[in-house]
């Protein structure tokens, strides 16, 4: 009978050492899979800069109203997709603000990320050019989505993990926005670069600085008006290489259309469609890996739309 319970003992002891290295491995291959998202929605170069840089909300008049959605194709299970929703507006004369939301999903983790946010535009000439600063504030919560988990629910390291409370985290931006030049730079997750013994969470991946310049050019013929916007930008990644993009956007002005591609360092190229009617545009981007992530994954699409509202510029 004691041999019978001792063995028994043995087979729960090692039931709970698999369920625990299940759950790890699981973990560390969303760590993996989430070298995917290094790079970004493409959209944040060309179509909604509000999205990394607090400063660029309300920049114009009328209401933004932008919606996106991003899947990697993968061969892993729980490959990442991600969610946005953003919405900025000019209140007022110099005045801009914006609500930021994104939604990430890496495997069994899910984070969301709800950001308020307040910018002033200050103008430097009568051409319109401006210096603009912004603040966003919100909360960040991460957890294990017990829906797409396989296995013992009542695991310790699950609970243990879903445990840790959403935080409020906050973001600064700066731009300077003329005719044809913009140089902007944003400082997302600002709890991370102040307070960094607080990072406790599953937290790859995570931006901590982006500059961009960019120059409008434009081509007009006696048929066709047309713009070429070349662009760069140099990002800071948590736990991984400085990344450099670069990139243009070419809009076909009397039909709305433009194209784009954006190559990054991190071994991948971003190519894009869309149609801009300034009151809504629609857009389609798609990454293709070129390095070692394409033995596992043949890229990532990214579908997006922007209204335009309340716009009475002329």
């Amino acid at each position: 009978m004691i041999k019978k319970d001792y063995q028994g003992m043995n087979i729960r002891y090692i039931s709970s050492i698999l369920r625990t290295s299940l759950i790890v491995l699981i973990i560390a291959l969303c760590s993996y899979d989430a070298k995917a998202q290094l790079n970004p929605f493409q959209q944040i170069y060309f179509q909604n800069p509000y999205q990394y840089n607090p400063a660029m909300a309300g920049l114009n008049q009328g209401l933004n109203l932008n919606i996106g959605f991003r899947q990697q194709w993968s061969n892993l299970p729980g490959s990442p997709k991600t969610t946005l929703f953003t919405a900025d507006f000019q209140p007022a004369n110099r005045v801009g603000v914006g609500l930021n939301v994104n939604d990430d999903q890496i495997g069994i983790i899910r984070q969301t990320r709800i950001m308020g946010s307040y910018a002033y535009h200050l103008p430097l000439n009568d051409r319109n050019d401006k210096l603009s600063f912004g603040l966003s504030l919100g909360v960040n919560d991460a957890r294990v989505d017990y829906n797409k988990v396989n296995g013992d629910l009542t695991d310790a390291q699950i609970a243990q993990y879903n445990q840790l409370k959403a935080y409020v985290d906050g973001d600064f931006g700066a731009a300077y926005t003329g005719e044809r030049l913009t140089v902007s730079g944003g400082l997302p997750n600002l709890k991370t670069i102040f307070f960094k013994e607080s990072d406790q969470r599953f937290d790859a991946d995570r931006l901590l600085f982006i500059t961009l310049v960019s120059y409008k050019f434009d081509i007009t013929t006696a048929v066709n008006s047309m713009t070429l916007s070349p662009l760069v930008a140099y990002r800071k990644v948590k736990g991984y290489k400085d990344i450099v993009d670069a990139g243009f956007n070419f809009a076909m002005n009397n039909n709305g259309i433009f194209l784009q591609g954006v190559y990054h360092t991190s071994e991948s190229v971003g190519v894009g469609i869309g149609l801009d009617q300034r009151a809504y545009a629609l857009f389609f981007n798609y990454d293709f890996e070129t390095g070692s992530l394409s033995n596992y994954t043949t890229g990532s699409f990214e579908l997006g739309l922007k209204l335009h509202l309340f716009n009475n510029s002329k």
